[in-house]
């Protein structure tokens, strides 16, 4: 019996699923609601203290997490369950400390302005100018990661969910339609730094 088939015979844990469906939305209504309201409300940092060590983190676990979910799909396409299921593990690790990271590091620190070469947190007309075409395609690319991390968020935990509870046709059929928008967020993350990388 192959490590698929092997998988594929374990009985579902549907009342398990329930429990952590209702846990997926809880915590993606949460993760939303922080999101949104650390553009709102910042904290002060005790003094000498700074987060500027963050940003290039956020792009390293963000290539880590692109990476892992790239093993797990050669994994899984070449029948190795295990391999497939230790590779998630790190993409979910990857992704959840970079959220943890990135909320940390907007709570507390100001917006870095794409163009604003001062850096006094606004652009001028000079600024604008100077940026042009590449400011519209950094906001295009960065627009794109926010809106697709945010609707995908629920979905790549039910995804992990059906897996984890051994509902294997669910995990497959969404999977599929999940894998890529995840792994876009994933690419795009480190290419939204590269792109700002200059005026932080």
């Amino acid at each position: 019996m192959s490590e698929v088939e092997s998988y594929r015979g374990r009985d579902p844990r549907k009342s398990l699923a329930k429990k952590l469906t209702v846990a997926v939305w809880v915590i993606s209504g949460a993760v939303l609601f922080l999101v949104g309201l650390m553009r709102q409300v910042k904290f002060n940092l005790p003094e000498g203290t700074n987060l500027d060590f963050l940003p290039p983190l956020h792009a390293l676990l963000n290539s880590g997490a692109a990476f892992a979910l790239l093993m797990a799909i050669f994994s899984i396409k070449g029948g190795k369950v295990q391999s497939h299921k230790r590779w998630i593990y790190m993409a979910m690790s990857c992704s959840l400390i970079f959220l943890l990271c990135y909320v940390a590091y907007h709570f507390t620190t100001a917006e870095t302005i794409y163009g604003d070469l001062d850096d006094d947190g606004f652009l001028n007309d000079a600024e604008r100018e100077e940026a042009g075409g590449m400011r519209l395609f950094y906001l295009s690319i960065l627009l794109s990661h926010i809106v697709l991390a945010a609707i995908s968020l629920p979905f790549i935990l039910l995804t992990f969910v059906y897996g984890f509870t051994n509902q294997f046709e669910k995990h497959r059929k969404m999977a599929k339609k999940v894998f890529p928008v995840w792994l876009y967020v994933a690419i795009t993350g480190p290419v939204v730094y590269l792109l700002l990388k200059p005026y932080y």
